[in-house]
């Protein structure tokens, strides 16, 4: 079996390790979540030769492919596509936010990821959101204003991935996003309904004026919405770079934004913006059946819980069962208690916490694991395990347990180019419009509240509390599948918090498992489990699952699950398909 290879030498250790595994291996509900803007139906796949894009929005799909007909690299065009989201999508990802992008390089067979996650200031602490008795902040109290601002990340990790895989010139790529910046977007109906449902963003200035009518009601669905100051930003970055934003005058206005803002002020200087750096770092890979999946590392739980959940279901043939049968839900909603109950103990930033990767993916690890799932018996509870650890200075006894709230305001971007290269790339600024904070025209994250607020538990230090530099935990699983040739097979991601494991996991199964086409598995009703009650999506016909499973012994919540799940899957002879979720408003594009 041939296994894709990490693109430097120095990251070949954690691909061959994983790759060498395979050959042994046998054939609570959110906070203010993003409303849904009513669950479309679902349409047919897209069907290209050549290349193709997926994304949340049709304007930035249309950005996106059209970089391809240009002949831009699947990084040219994600960088296209998300600079429009930022401007039509901005309750979802943009420049004042960060984004993680997994890359596969056809001509090299090589696979990277590049870290763009936000960063706690040189100032942050582990009480910060802890209030004057010692009690965790309320959410509502603790989202809205400086406090919590990390670190934009998002434009030096696209500057980072353009430099090594772009072939269209960096300026050319923000075009699109500046002529619809400066002539202006009509209202989707998604950003209508959002802005009518948000609570916060109306008390807020100045992004109150941007998105509302004088006296109070949202922008209507097909209002035409200018934004020439971040067309402005958006020029200066074309031209100088990333550094255009990191240091100078725009720099200087984030740093002035957070520490006068009414409520919470925050510390973010301008030594932190300048010192941001993005970083490559080597993907997380693992055998599923017969194919290799590769997804997110450390700061992502993303990747590594995917793997586990994969890892533990084939030990059972979900292919004799039916897609969404009470059997099959149990087994998946069983295998992902067992392993958020692994992300909410071991699972933080790597470069602050000796997090085993290894061994929470290691094969009899997993095997063990698996046992404990008792095909028509719900367990109680899934405690974490015991994964072979290198390090035994480090042992879960050490760690406290992680309640740390994520929630489902994120954007997905999927590409293969004409070359074969590809990008899974996940993009955020945490809450539906981030702190609620614009600068220039562009809304800044509220990344600081997916750390723990409360930074132990029962005397034990949190893996995932605030520090100086540290990058919160994140589980956005950008996501790519290979055959056992090392052959791309599938790029797919979703937003969605820290559900968002839940809906890739459930989608790599329909398609690979079931065999179902991208799009039908995109819009296969969503279920899952994230350590407390199974989930099944409202609305669907996951709910008549409910009382079949609680037969089982399942607790069953039936709740709105706005996922936005962009997939493409590599058939044979090179056909393309393209599924967008038809649970938001995103489309593929193809040649």
């Amino acid at each position: 079996m041939t296994c894709p290879r990490p693109r430097r030498p120095a990251l070949a250790a954690s691909i061959l390790a994983a790759c060498g595994l395979l050959l042994a291996v046998p054939g609570v509900a959110q906070l203010a979540p993003e409303a849904p803007s009513g669950r479309a139906a679902a349409t047919t796949a897209a069907k290209a030769g050549r290349f193709m894009l997926a994304a949340a929005n049709p304007l930035a799909a249309d950005a996106g492919a059209a970089i391809l007909r240009r002949g831009g690299s699947a990084i040219d065009a994600a960088i296209a596509a998300q600079l429009v989201l930022n401007l039509v999508e901005p309750q979802s990802s943009g420049i004042g936010g960060g984004a993680f992008i997994l890359h596969y390089d056809a001509a090299s067979r090589t696979t990277t990821s590049f870290d763009g996650r936000e960063m706690a200031p040189a100032a942050a602490r582990p009480d910060r959101f802890l209030g004057a008795d010692g009690k965790p902040m309320k959410f509502v109290e603790a989202v809205v204003g400086g406090r919590s601002v990390g670190v934009p990340g998002l434009l030096r990790a696209l500057e980072l991935a353009h430099k090594l895989y772009g072939k269209l010139a960096w300026e050319t790529l923000f075009e699109p996003a500046i002529g619809l910046s400066a002539k202006g977007f009509a209202v989707s109906p998604r950003l209508n309904t959002l802005l009518a449902t948000e609570k916060l963003l109306p008390t807020v200035e100045p992004a109150n004026a941007y998105f509302y009518r004088p006296d109070g009601s949202p922008w209507p669905v097909g209002h035409v919405l200018v934004n020439k100051p971040l067309a402005d930003v958006l020029g200066a970055i074309a031209r100088d770079g990333a550094d255009a934003f990191y240091r100078g005058d725009i720099a200087r206005d984030i740093v002035a934004t957070i520490a006068q803002a009414p409520a919470n002020p925050g510390d973010m200087t301008l030594a932190d913006l300048a010192g941001y750096g993005a970083v490559e770092r080597p993907p997380v890979c693992g055998p599923y059946r017969i194919w290799v999946v590769c997804g997110m590392g450390p700061p992502s739980s993303g990747g590594l819980t995917v793997l586990q959940i994969l890892g533990m279901l084939q030990e059972f043939d979900l292919k004799t069962l039916k897609p969404l049968s009470a059997e099959a839900v149990h087994l998946m909603a069983e295998a992902m208690r067992l392993a958020y109950a692994d992300r909410g103990l071991y699972m933080a930033d790597a470069d602050f916490v000796k997090v085993p990767v290894k061994g929470l993916i290691d094969p009899g690890y997993l095997k063990s694991r698996a046992a404990l799932i008792q095909p028509g018996k719900a367990m109680a509870k899934a405690e974490p395990g015991q994964p072979p650890l290198k390090d035994t200075s480090v042992l879960p006894a050490d760690w406290g347990h992680d309640d740390s709230l994520e929630l489902p305001s994120t954007s997905q971007i999927s590409v293969i180019d004409a070359a074969g290269n590809a990008i899974a790339m996940t993009t955020t600024i945490e809450d539906q419009f981030g702190s609620r904070l614009m600068v220039h025209g562009f809304l800044l994250n509220n990344e600081l509240t997916d750390f723990a607020f409360q930074p132990t538990d029962e005397g034990r230090p949190v893996a995932n509390r605030i520090e100086a530099r540290k990058r919160p935990r994140s589980s956005m699983s950008p996501t790519l599948v290979f055959d056992r040739d090392g052959r791309l097979v599938m790029t797919v991601g979703s937003p969605g918090g820290s559900a968002i494991i839940n809906y890739v996991v459930k989608t790599i199964v329909a398609v690979l498992d079931w065999g179902l086409d991208i799009q039908q598995a995109i819009a296969l009703a969503n279920v899952g489990n994230r350590g407390g009650a199974t989930e099944l999506e409202k609305g669907t016909e996951a709910e008549a699952l409910k009382p079949a499973l609680e037969a089982m012994g399942h607790r069953v919540s039936v709740l709105e699950f706005t996922s936005g799940t962009q997939g493409i899957v590599r058939g044979a002879g090179g056909t393309l398909t393209g599924g967008a979720d038809p649970r938001r408003e995103g489309v593929a594009r193809g040649d």
